[in-house]
């Protein structure tokens, strides 16, 4: 007999009204219980959604791109060049880069191999390549410094076409910046410095430019590595990104997602002269401090301790009682600088540097540099096994600079004369034929190295014959005896290295050479 589903649940209802509540009342449960589930499982999907966007790739970059990009200038410059020089019909030269940079070889040898030099030799005019980006309404561009070396003429091309006149206003060789001026009719859209120390690695960037006189180019990418050294200059701390960066790139923008300038492209490493994914940028924390004073002085004006510095090695730390490897080793002052004048002396190491750390030797002439003229400021150093906090006025730095220098290496050859050996060393007395002979200054005292063993440590850390031992321990010597007596006296006290003061031609460094081996 068939029943319809009425009847069905009339009948199951009727066989017992408690039970029939208790179902009824878990069905409705239930449904709330899905419901409520669903709910926060949407949410969790929303929100999940939302920060992942947050973290991963942009949408798109068209909004920032359409924003920023009127900013970007292309920069042309045109030079007089003595036959062979430039490309074949006096097109593009080859980018002045640092004296020292890594990237001036590269692309001498990519220009080599296209035909470079092969021109007549009548001098002519050719032109060069670069982008830059206002920073001022009334016409303040900044470039790099290698973008406008040495040219004639500067014409600034801006977003809508229009062509004006620049003028140098100031440039700077030691971090590659340049300023220029232009005089337009109508006030010019521009874009503001960030800060690129939040700029973190992994973050995304976007680099607008003029890559091969394309015009106006744009691309992303990421903030590959931060703080890197590329041997362009006293003041590295380059940003690396993968965005593809290529010549006529230089001196462009590197924009964060907030649409802030955070770097200026610089440079590229490739074998070829095209991007291979590894370009570097003048960080903006560096470079916006250059540009207020070429814009307000036409030059720098840096800070300036007085100090010859080297780094500070593991055996240099033990030997000295420090905890690590750590600050700048004082290796010679300047007797009219101000470390002098505030007590600092060599074989003192600097920690910190008006309240910032001293890492390591590369970052102190960053920190100096950056410091007001005139300014007193406690620098705290490690003198005689423990911390010592002093004052030093700090003064301005000229191009008389002494770079800091960690010696050269290179093994050693044997020169005549009886020596006693320590450490693969010979040292014999410094007599009056020996300082003529390495031409060692008057005031240079100590004992002369005139052997070093080629498989010694003291060959790997660069002493060479004509080296004068000056102190040993943070001790004058004046015999070799006295250096031996030194070294066996470190020994016996437990000491795993021991520091050397030598004078080369007069310029002072320390050398740690282990005595446990």
């Amino acid at each position: 007999m068939d029943l319809d589903q009425s009847s069905l649940r009339s009948r199951r209802t009727g066989q017992g009204g408690p039970v029939a509540v208790s179902v009824a009342r878990q069905d409705a449960l239930h449904r709330r219980l899905f419901i409520f589930v669903t709910a926060l499982l949407l949410l969790a999907v929303m929100l999940g959604s939302h920060a992942a966007h947050a973290r991963g790739a942009p949408e798109s970059f068209a909004d920032l791109a359409e924003k920023l990009s009127p900013a970007v200038v292309n920069i042309s410059t045109t030079q007089t060049v003595s036959g062979g020089e430039g490309e074949e019909g006096g097109e593009v030269p080859m980018p002045q880069f640092p004296p020292g940079s890594p990237f001036e070889e590269f692309f001498k040898d990519f220009f080599d191999r296209q035909g470079r030099g092969q021109g007549g030799a009548e001098p002519r005019k050719v032109t060069s390549l670069g982008s830059g980006f206002i920073i001022d309404p009334s016409g303040i561009i900044v470039t790099n410094n290698h973008v406008i070396a040495d040219a004639e003429e500067i014409t600034v091309t801006l977003a809508d076409g229009t062509k004006l006149a620049a003028e140098l206003r100031g440039k700077d060789p030691k971090t590659d910046v340049a300023v220029l001026i232009v005089k337009p009719s109508k006030p010019l859209p521009y874009v503001n410095f960030g800060d690129s120390d939040k700029a973190r690695v992994g973050d995304w960037v976007m680099a607008v430019g003029n890559p091969f006189g394309l015009g106006g180019s744009v691309t992303a990418g990421i903030i590959s590595a931060r703080n890197r050294d590329i041997n362009a200059g006293p003041y590295d701390d380059f940003i690396q990104t993968d965005a593809a960066i290529n010549r006529g790139n230089s001196g462009g923008p590197l924009f964060n997602m907030d649409g802030e300038v955070i770097g200026i492209n610089t440079a590229i490493y490739s074998p070829s002269g095209g991007s291979v994914g590894i370009g570097f940028s003048v960080p903006s924390a560096l470079a916006a401090q250059v540009v207020a004073q070429l814009r307000e002085f036409g030059e720098t004006r840096r800070g300036w301790l007085g100090v010859r510095i080297q780094s500070v090695t593991d055996e240099i730390a033990e030997s000295l009682n420090l905890d690590r490897a750590r600050g700048a080793l004082v290796a010679g002052v300047d007797e009219k600088g101000p470390a002098a004048a505030a007590g600092i002396a060599a074989g003192d190491i600097i920690l910190t540097f008006d309240g910032k750390p001293v890492n390591d030797m590369r970052s102190l002439p960053r920190v100096v540099a950056e410091t007001k003229i005139g300014e007193t400021v406690p620098v705290v150093i490690w003198h005689d096994g423990k911390e010592k906090t002093v004052e030093v006025k700090v003064g301005q730095l000229d191009e008389a600079e002494v770079a800091a220098s960690e010696g050269e290496g290179g093994k050693g050859t044997t020169t005549p004369g009886k020596a006693q050996v320590v450490l693969g060393m010979g040292v014999v007395p410094l007599t009056d034929e020996l300082r003529g002979r390495y031409s060692i200054p008057d005031d240079v005292n100590g004992v002369i190295v005139n052997e070093v063993a080629g498989t010694s440590q003291a060959a790997e850390k660069g002493v060479k014959p004509g080296d004068v031992i000056v102190e040993v321990a943070q001790s004058k010597v004046e015999n070799p005896a006295q250096v031996a007596e030194k070294v066996k006296a470190e020994k016996e006290a437990g000491k795993k290295s021991v520091l050397f003061l030598i004078s080369r031609a007069g310029d002072l460094r320390f050398v740690a050479l282990r005595v446990d081996k």
